[in-house]
């Protein structure tokens, strides 16, 4: 049974586990309690960040990390084109992006824009975030304007990933998504493995029914 510690970026993995069809109990972590109660996480990661993994005497962490391990050890799977399939190259690329260009610098927006005194909540580096987040946008819109989901014709992990990412973005960063990106939103969240993975994934179900919408 692999077990995912902690929601979060916990739910690209939980998502992509519903995709696959494959068995998995969610363990939450509460950050805002402290990790440093929380032994059996720390544990599994004692850097203690979510999310992370434990499958069988294997433990992972780093959301995407996890998700190309689960593909290559559970798979093959539609989720991750083969390596020479002419879709690899954008699937590879936004899978990566997803992380690396739009969550990593929307989350320390969030963190400025929610949790930093009033004083700093406008802050230079926050604000510089922002500003790499949006130059990365401007290639999902770009491929968006070609295909329907970011790899091609055909849905896969790389949309897990920037589906949470513009997610994230928008309800809680501050960030104003076009048309093109509102429809794929529409388009992935509408998978059912998204919605089992809602219903798993209790806190962030709460979280996005109470975030406003800009």
């Amino acid at each position: 049974m692999i077990t995912v510690f902690g929601e979060g970026r916990g739910f690209r993995v939980v998502w992509l586990l519903e995709e696959m069809g494959l068995a998995y109990r969610l363990r939450p972590v509460d950050l805002l309690a402290g990790v440093e109660k929380d032994a059996e996480f720390l544990a599994i990661n004692p850097a203690g960040f979510i999310p992370a993994i434990r499958d069988g005497d294997v433990t992972m962490v780093e959301s995407i990390a996890i998700m190309e391990y689960l593909m290559a050890r559970y798979g093959p799977t539609p989720l991750a084109p083969d390596p020479l399939d002419p879709a690899f190259p954008a699937y590879q690329q936004f899978l990566h992006l997803g992380e690396a260009g739009l969550a990593a610098s929307i989350y320390f927006v969030v963190g400025a824009r929610h949790f930093a005194p009033e004083s700093e909540r406008q802050n230079w580096s926050a604000d510089q975030a922002l500003s790499v987040f949006e130059s990365r946008l401007t290639l999902v819109t770009r491929q968006l304007a070609r295909t329907p989901y970011l790899a091609g014709e055909t849905f896969t992990a790389a949309d897990i990933s920037v589906t949470y990412a513009l997610e994230l973005a928008q309800r809680a960063g501050g960030a104003t998504l076009g048309e093109a990106e509102q429809s794929y939103m529409a388009r992935t969240s509408a998978r059912e493995g998204y919605k089992r993975a809602m219903e798993t994934c209790p806190s962030r179900k709460a979280w996005l029914a109470e975030a406003p919408l800009p």
